[in-house]
């Protein structure tokens, strides 16, 4: 300030030094005077200059002087560039926030105070069948009219969840949302949608399994209960006793199959996924199955009736089926029972033919084929639940516990396999397991 004011006086001191040389005292007045309005001008100029760059605010263009209106132009400039600074921050903020709501495993809505979309990520739209530009700032009573959802909005309490039916969802394949509000800041409301699907059925699964094993296991204890109640309360004589008791071993058996393969499916799903380095020959997995299938054979069919034909492949195609990585141990179990179901569903004289069939994609196929009874379309896609049936009363004649296939399926999938089943009624079936190319590797050559 005090630099401006010396300038200011200089100039009327130059003015009058020139009036005065030229006109004496009335001259150094006038250019003492002209020299001050001529000041005004120039600093009103530069001021106009500054203001006209604030109103227009664009850093690039601010103008470079000295002075007063210097320093206050570069002053504005770096509270300017500051602002811009904070602003380009919280608008990265904000990005991020999106974006990792946008990534949510959940749906997001933002609702103002009067119930209107101010944003929602993808997962939302799709959840609700929103465009996420054209229902921006719509009420999200108008655009959701379950009723169930309209009930929740009204009665304002956020503290639970409200199940919905998903968007997409039909009778084959239905779809449940779970939807809940969050009151916060000031009347707005954060409106979050998570797909239950999977954790319902898996709830119903549970249910059922609880059970099913409740009854598979209650009806042999009840049988076994009745066989000892019988031989503890009436005279039996030999024979009847022996065969009681031979009856009740065969409850007993029944319980312990149940119970094996109840501990096998849980070590299937706690245990890791077997690894690449254990190898395992075919030859040696497909000769087990003939032997288990040839004396399950004898023992399902009754006394005197035809044999069944079972066809395996011949010992040189067995070796060339090369080797398979995995636990042998589980890789037998889910080819066995293949093998042994349609040896148990197989009337006397059926056939039943083995094959591993290496593929063009390095990949092979193990495949049972049986010229049984078949099973009805309607059934096939819950073979592999545990312990359904189609015929419950033909499963337990044959000793089977409703368990096999699920622990089938679970092998496969832990070896990165697939199982693929065909059958049409009255004229047999053809169960397929699907080994991908890099867990087979060919035979070692022969010294």
């Amino acid at each position: 300030m005090t630099l401006r004011l010396l300038f200011f006086l200089l100039c009327q001191l130059a003015g009058a030094a020139l009036g005065g040389w030229q006109a004496g005292y009335w001259g150094a007045l006038a250019g003492a005077g002209a020299a001050a309005w001529l000041w005004f001008a120039w600093d009103l100029w530069r001021g106009g200059r500054v203001l006209a760059w604030l109103r227009q605010g664009e850093l690039a263009d601010a103008p470079s002087m000295r002075g007063m209106w210097g320093e206050a132009a570069d002053r504005a400039r770096r509270l300017l560039r500051q602002q811009q600074q904070q602003v380009a921050a919280s608008d990265a903020r904000l990005q991020a926030i999106l974006a990792a709501l946008q990534a949510s495993p959940n749906g997001v809505l933002l609702l103002d105070g009067e119930g209107h979309i101010e944003w929602c990520n993808q997962l939302a739209a799709q959840h609700f069948g929103l465009d996420v530009q054209r229902d921006r700032m719509q009420s999200v009573s108008n655009l959701l009219r379950d009723p169930a959802f309209s009930a929740y909005l009204a009665a304002r309490d956020y503290t639970h969840d409200v199940l919905l039916v998903g968007r997409e969802s039909t009778p084959k394949h239905p779809v449940r949302l779970s939807v809940q509000l969050y009151p916060y800041g000031d009347g707005r409301r954060l409106m979050l949608s998570r797909d239950v699907t999977q954790l319902e059925q898996a709830e119903a699964m549970r249910r059922d399994f609880v059970a099913n094993v409740s009854h598979e296991i209650r009806t042999p204890l009840t049988v076994l209960a009745g066989f000892v109640e019988t031989l503890q309360t009436l005279p039996l004589d030999e024979a009847e006793r022996a065969r009681y008791l031979a009856l009740m071993a065969q409850q007993a058996e029944r319980m312990q199959h149940l119970v094996q393969d109840l501990l096998t499916l849980s070590r299937l799903e706690g245990s890791p996924a077997p690894s690449l380095d254990e190898w395992t020959p075919v030859q040696q997995l497909l000769q087990r199955c003939e032997r288990e299938a040839q004396v399950l054979s004898g023992l399902v069919l009754p006394a005197g009736a035809a044999p069944h034909a079972l066809h395996f492949p011949d010992e040189a195609a067995q070796r060339a089926a090369g080797q398979i990585a995995g636990r042998a141990a589980e890789l037998h179990s889910a080819l066995s029972n293949l093998v042994s179901n349609a040896v148990r569903y197989t009337p006397a004289g059926g056939v039943i033919t083995v094959q591993w069939t290496p593929l063009p994609d390095g990949s092979a196929c193990f495949s049972v084929r049986d010229n049984g009874p078949g099973i009805a379309p309607e059934h096939l896609p819950r073979l592999t639940e545990r312990f359904y049936r189609v015929d419950r009363s033909r499963s337990r004649d044959t000793g089977g516990t409703g368990l096999g296939l699920a622990i089938v399926k679970h092998v496969l999938l832990r070896h990165g396999a697939k199982l693929e089943i065909e059958s049409v009624p009255g004229r047999g079936s053809v169960f397929s397991a699907l080994f991908p190319a890099n867990r087979l590797r060919p035979a070692e050559p022969t010294r």
